[in-house]
């Protein structure tokens, strides 16, 4: 593969029509007026874009970041380049309706087209996509004078978005916020408050930012029940919506990160002056529902980000493997014999498929809940409509962290498989895992997921989702019909059993005090659940790549097909073993985590007392 080939040119093909049956959905009056080439046309088109003006610039503006003098943000020009580009093609509308100006496309394919360019380049990527997923929460909980004020110039990218959530001394703690906001008679607030870590949250890309500010109105509960959403924009809007002068946001200073350095990561200080504008979204005090909407779609992406990025870093690292020579392998390891390609070493393939299963799994996996969003949209069965949206909202932990912990190390083994070179910043494999470090944090760190599935999605709704997941994968299993997939299908079920064995103990000691060993356990729970989800969608791969590999001669073809076939096997018979210590400590109600104390050495100060 040419080493400015982004992605496998069989991989999206596959997993959209072969795994998914993405042309379905051209069934639904939705999608009525798109097919198979109009998803392929979509699909060429962001290859080209992010190939020849996102993919140039990933390295030069790692190198060179974005500067701040006190009053204005500069980076590369390229970046403006590529994100000017990017909001001519449509794709920031892409899945938005042909009324509002978009190409009306499924989730799964504009899922796809997201591959492309968080390949080519994160950095760059994360302003149209914040955009995007500020567009999202607008469109659905704003008023019509907040959507006419601000969504049209967002659509098309003259308007960009950003989420500022996080303050400095509250981090995901959310009900610890203190940005304020105070309504004004003419309807609007005030607001005023300090954010930090927002990403893009200052640039001169576009004519305008629009903030989406989580803050609290004085008098309003406590907790993060008081919690309502606003609209910040950078300039203020006058009465004909022209863009007009300067909102009091003002930015404070640029943050320095490992990776994604082409990228503002800003802090931001909001009313300084005490006039700074902010429009409600929906009503009072419902602010985190509103933005959970956004979360959660940012969730999918981070996860699929990660994958993304992680596969980058294995055809990178793949394509150093065949052109790099060392060692020799027997019969032919005499000294006068040439000197071998290190892909044909034993432990350089294991690293190479090990890579291999981690990214291309979490692309399956995230995709595969990017389709969900289209079932559920396209779905006029009620009672189907509610089971899938359960289904979806169990796995959207999953979807964030699993990626988001495998892809980093699909690139850590990436870096191993370049040696020496990998850890220089002459080779590219070292940007790859410092920028994809960052997703474990990103979008509520994975410890806040692996929370959140132990204690609230595995039980809400009398646990339905699970219900219908396991319904998904008996399916799935049962109608397997090629002889090698079958047994990977055999030695997943047994560890389905263990899974509902371990639900069933927590179920009983959760209302116990024993309840407080799943705060420290919860990372087992979630290394169990995540095992088994990616085994199925690995054995979902495997299955369909058996039925194809038949039905082919095509040489490149079935290499790619019994690529598959092998990930699966990798995946299941070496990383779906090792949950076996998770089940015990959750079976036996570890209590390590939560009943350690932790000592360090006094401190000087201490020691001069």
């Amino acid at each position: 593969m040419a080493a400015d080939t982004l992605i496998n040119d069989f991989e999206l093909p596959f997993q959209l029509y072969d795994v998914l049956g993405v042309e379905h959905l051209t069934k639904h009056s939705k999608f009525a007026e798109h097919s198979r080439e109009t998803f392929d046309a979509v699909l060429d088109t962001a290859n080209k874009i992010a190939t020849q003006l996102f993919l140039p610039h990933n390295h030069v503006a790692d190198k060179n970041e974005p500067q701040f003098d006190g009053k204005k943000v500069s980076m590369i020009d390229d970046v403006k380049v590529a994100f000017d580009a990017f909001r001519e093609s449509g794709f920031i509308a892409g899945r938005y309706s042909f009324d509002d100006g978009g190409m009306q496309l499924p989730e799964t394919v504009m899922t796809a087209v997201a591959g492309y360019f968080m390949a080519a380049n994160p950095s760059t990527t994360a302003y149209p996509f914040l955009t995007t997923a500020a567009i999202n929460v607008i469109s659905h909980f704003a008023s019509d004078e907040i959507k006419q004020a601000f969504m049209p110039r967002m659509l098309t990218g003259e308007f960009t978005g950003t989420m500022a959530l996080t303050e400095p001394h509250a981090g995901s703690s959310l009900a610890d916020i203190k940005t304020t906001a105070v309504k004004q008679e003419d309807g609007s607030y005030r607001i005023k408050g300090s954010k930090i870590y927002i990403s893009a949250g200052d640039h001169e890309l576009s004519d305008n930012i629009v903030h989406l500010v989580l803050a609290k109105v004085p008098g309003g509960p406590a907790g993060v029940k008081g919690i309502s959403l606003f609209a910040v924009p950078k300039y203020r809007l006058n009465d004909d919506l022209s863009v007009g002068e300067r909102n009091d946001v003002h930015l404070t200073g640029l943050i320095h990160k490992l990776g994604y350095r082409g990228a503002t990561s800003t802090a931001l200080s909001f009313g300084d002056a005490g006039d700074c504008h902010g429009y409600l979204i929906g009503e009072e005090h419902f602010g985190l529902r509103y933005m959970f909407k956004m979360m959660n779609e940012a969730r999918i992406a981070v996860g699929f980000g990660a994958a993304m990025i992680g596969y980058r870093g294995y055809q990178y690292s793949l394509d150093y493997a065949k052109d790099r020579t060392q060692g020799r392998i027997a019969p032919n390891n005499k000294p006068e014999d040439a000197a071998t390609a290190i892909i044909q070493h034993g432990d350089v393939k294991r690293m190479l498929l090990a890579q291999k299963a981690y990214s291309e799994g979490g692309i399956s996996l995230c995709l595969y809940g990017s389709n969900l969003i289209d079932r559920i949209n396209t779905c006029e069965d009620a009672t189907l409509k509610n089971e899938l949206s359960e289904l979806l909202d169990l796995l959207t932990p999953v979807l964030k962290a699993w990626p988001s912990e495998y892809g980093p190390k699909a690139n850590d083994l990436g870096i191993q498989v370049l040696g020496g070179a990998g850890y220089t910043r002459e080779y590219q494999a070292e940007q790859f895992w410092r920028d994809n470090r960052l997703n474990p944090i990103h979008e509520g760190t994975n410890g806040v997921q692996a929370l959140d599935l132990s204690f609230r999605k595995l039980w809400q709704n009398k646990g339905l989702g699970i219900q219908i997941l396991k319904r998904e994968i008996t399916q799935d299993l049962e109608s397997i019909s090629t002889p090698e997939t079958a047994k990977l299908a055999g030695k997943l079920m047994p560890y389905m059993g263990h899974l509902h064995e371990v639900l069933v103990h927590l179920s009983k000691i959760l209302q116990t005090e024993k309840a407080l060993t799943l705060t420290g356990n919860a990372q087992a729970l979630m290394n169990i659940f995540a095992s088994i989800v990616v085994s199925w969608i690995w054995i979902r791969q495997a299955s369909k790549a058996e039925q194809l590999l038949n039905d082919t001669a095509d040489v490149d073809k079935q290499n790619f097909y019994h690529g598959k076939i092998q990930a699966a096997k990798y995946f299941i018979d070496w990383e779906l073993p090792l949950i076996n210590r998770d089940i015990e400590l959750l079976n036996n109600d570890n209590a390590v985590c939560t009943n350690c104390l932790l000592y360090t050495s006094p401190s000087p100060r201490d020691m001069r007392r």
